[in-house]
């Protein structure tokens, strides 16, 4: 399809004319006259004291609402839009993944949970799989986005709208589970964001268990003419090298507003993908079939419950594993670890012991590109220059460059695209230096010094544990002992201070600085906040918008290393860790928990900031980064 496509030709084709008149979608009309949904019905009026009509009326208007069907004209049309919308970008697909996935396409419904950086994810896939000739797709989008003329498109094209906010709705949680429980008997494909919306830091959301739970429902209590039926889980990482639409996200995490979807953001959204932005990289996860999954974890004792949750973590822990490394984000890692401007000898200094840890690791790396190659780093740096990301100065002996102004949060997004492949790198230098920093009159916990190490990176699993996915606390363990094995070079069984500090002295890369501290920061910047609240109980909302001024402020005084910490979305999941350790309602006692919470992280700052040293990457923080941890707080 021609780039130069214009909107007026969208609009011609699509909504100039007539639609041409479609049957009723399939499922919703099969639904209207399923004896086992109207039984549902009738026990929810009885529940609910109303009369029957009156409830199966209302049924029938969310039916309406979320019905979605694959006509043969729109679909081929919406799907010509969403190869335009993409126009920004090639899309590499790996054929060979698509191959075997197109195997499992023929007998199975496919449950397609993507990652969701983009609103382009939700053309990407449906347009991906299309174009190969899978099975329609029925993709679930936000209420939000159906707007007139445009949402009745979208619908016949496969799109499946629903509302996010159903607390207090319980026939329209019936009706949609109906609905998602027809669609899986009749073996559609499904595509949804286990996010639930789009993540404003680039990492992975918390999973969101609402589709996945009604596809779990199903499974377990469908079946079809030849019996019980099942469905493919099939996690699908989207990301790309730079996208037009960051800067609005980032805006909002320093207290913009949302702007509200509607035509003319549309209108606005599809102007922007005229300027080229790189490649977008669509890759398979492992898919896993449901219901041999449920029923191990029902034989382990797990409830439908815990099972949707541990099957919601393990589809996110998966889509991490299959998300290629780009070299936009190296890129960015490397420049946000300085408050200054590179040349490329020093940004290639840090990406190269990167690169090599990523090839021992085995992680992918987007369009097989070279991370050591000097050509391929210059691209990226001029490619961030000049969408804005980045400054360049050409004018002295060498071109330099540097993060521009106000676009931490916007390198940090492409950055945090690849942070989960060197968090545990991270927690293993600090359980390390906590090691070498043990006193020789320690009293030591059975398991000696290696044991206090592990203890350490388990507070830090703690610590971060709204931030990043982590496994069980047995396993976690499990997997820094394989770090610690490869670091080393061999299996070790005990460590004491001076072997510690050799490792931490002699082993590349040094990553905690650049993985952990802006987390630090701005959960530091949130604690701070919260001790000044002495005993008394706080306003969340009044909390966060002072956590947010006081960030800017000590970001100004350079208080904090980097501008990327002053960040409503950390400062949510900081105020989720103190909800969970209770240090919100007053109390006699929460003073004291209260200093002792910014205690502990001011400690992991020091600590992160000393492997920053170690790494010659200090920055000009106006901290003394050996000092007693509350001197980070003045």
């Amino acid at each position: 399809m021609s780039r130069g496509m214009s909107l007026g030709w969208r609009a011609r084709d699509l909504v100039g004319r007539a639609l041409p008149i479609a049957a009723p979608p399939q499922e919703a009309e099969e639904l209207r006259h399923d004896a086992w949904f109207d039984e549902r019905l009738v026990e929810a009026a009885e529940h609910e004291g109303r009369p029957i009509e009156q409830v199966r009326a209302e049924a029938s208007e969310y039916l309406r609402e979320m019905a979605a069907s694959h006509g043969a004209f729109t679909t081929k049309n919406w799907s010509r839009a969403g190869d335009w919308f993409l126009r920004a970008y090639d899309v590499l697909v790996d054929e060979d993944q698509i191959a075997k996935l197109k195997k499992l396409d023929r007998n199975n419904s496919l449950a397609l949970a993507f990652s969701h950086r983009s609103y382009l994810d939700g053309m990407a896939v449906p347009n991906v799989l299309r174009a190969r000739r899978f099975s329609p797709t029925f993709t679930f989008g936000g209420a939000n986005l159906d707007l007139p003329v445009l949402g009745q498109i979208v619908a016949r094209s496969g799109l499946i709208f629903i509302r996010r906010s159903t607390g207090d709705l319980p026939v329209y949680r019936l009706t949609l589970k109906s609905y998602v429980r027809q669609l899986v008997k009749n073996h559609r494909n499904l595509a949804w964001s286990i996010e639930g919306g789009r993540t404003r830091t680039g990492k992975l959301r918390p999973p969101v268990h609402g589709i996945l739970k009604y596809i779990v429902d199903a499974v377990e209590g469908a079946a079809d003419g030849n019996g019980e039926i099942d469905a493919q889980v099939v996690p699908v990482s989207i990301v790309y090298d730079q996208l037009h639409e960051v800067a609005g996200m980032t805006a909002e995490a320093t207290g913009d507003r949302k702007k509200p979807e509607s035509l003319g953001f549309v209108v606005r959204f599809a102007a922007l993908q005229r300027a080229r932005m790189g490649r977008a990289y669509l890759t398979i996860g492992e898919p896993f079939p449901l219901r041999a999954r449920l029923e191990s974890l029902h034989a382990d004792g797990l409830t439908t419950h815990q099972a949707v949750e541990r099957i919601a973590l393990d589809i996110s822990h998966r889509l991490n594993r299959a998300t290629p490394v780009t070299v936009t984000a190296i890129v960015c890692l490397a420049l946000l670890g300085e408050d200054r401007a590179l040349n490329l000898d020093e940004v290639l200094d840090t990406v190269q012991p990167l690169a090599s840890y990523i090839d021992a690791r085995q992680w992918p790396v987007a369009g097989a590109a070279n991370l050591r190659d000097r050509s391929t780093v210059r691209r990226a740096l001029q490619d961030l220059v000049r969408s804005g990301v980045l400054t360049a100065y050409d004018r002295g002996t060498e071109p330099v460059w540097r993060i521009g102004p106000d676009q931490h949060l916007v390198a940090a997004f492409y950055r945090n695209t690849v942070i989960h492949i060197l968090v545990d790198r991270a927690i293993l230098e600090l359980a390390m230096l906590t090691v070498a920093e043990l006193d020789p009159d320690t009293e030591l916990p059975e398991g000696g010094q290696l044991q206090v190490g592990w203890e350490e990176a388990k507070r830090l699993r703690d610590l971060l544990k709204f931030e990043f996915f982590f496994p069980g606390r047995d396993q976690f363990e499990q997997d820094l002992r394989s770090e610690l094995r490869i670091t080393a070079g061999g299996e070790l069984d005990t460590i004491d201070p001076e072997m510690a500090s050799h490792l931490l002295a002699t082993s590349e890369p040094h990553v905690a600085h650049l993985v952990l501290r802006p987390f630090l920061d701005a959960y530091l910047v949130l604690a701070d906040r919260l001790a000044e609240q002495g005993d008394e109980a706080v306003d969340e909302d009044n909390l966060l918008q002072e956590t947010l001024a006081v960030g800017k402020q000590w970001a100004l005084q350079r208080r904090i290393a980097s501008a990327e910490s002053v960040s409503l979305e950390l400062y949510k999941t900081a105020l989720a860790l103190a909800r969970h350790r209770q240090l919100l309602d007053g109390g006699d006692d929460v003073s004291a928990r209260r200093e002792a919470f910014a205690a502990e992280i001011a400690d992991s700052v020091r600590r992160v900031a000393l492997i920053g040293e170690l790494a010659g990457h200090r920055s000009a923080v106006n901290l003394p980064t050996h000092a007693d941890p509350s001197e980070l707080r003045r």
